[in-house]
């Protein structure tokens, strides 16, 4: 049996706004735009991918699935992420060597630190 991962789905009330802002976010390009669904990729023959579906209820708890992302300069990408739209959240994680950032729609994620040798 083969099995390929092609993307995670996330549900948004505007999926072109959150789809372009993820887009942004990572340098990636988008392979589909409609009103209904954005899909971004790493490359457009990349995958996996991220889809942005509508969803009109907004989002209540914290998230069961999130993303995380291991830059080179974690103070550094922070800065960007921030000045690019999102904003620091605290979802009990207390003391922590990474950093939990949230999207213009509330989707939570972590940017890690460097990578331990």
């Amino acid at each position: 049996m083969a099995l390929e991962w092609e993307q995670v789905v996330v549900d948004s009330v505007d999926p072109v706004a959150l789809g372009q802002w993820w887009a942004a976010a990572l340098g990636w390009v988008v392979v589909h735009s409609s009103a209904e669904e954005f899909e971004i990729r790493p490359e457009p023959d990349r995958l996996p991918g991220l889809l942005f579906g509508r969803d009109e209820g907004s989002k209540t708890v914290k998230n069961r699935l999130h993303l995380d992302l291991r830059p080179d300069d974690q103070d550094a990408e922070v800065t960007r992420l921030v000045a690019h739209g999102a904003r620091r959240v605290d979802i009990g994680q207390g003391d922590q060597p990474w950093v939990v950032l949230a999207d213009p729609e509330g989707n939570e994620f972590c940017v890690l630190g460097r990578r331990r040798q």
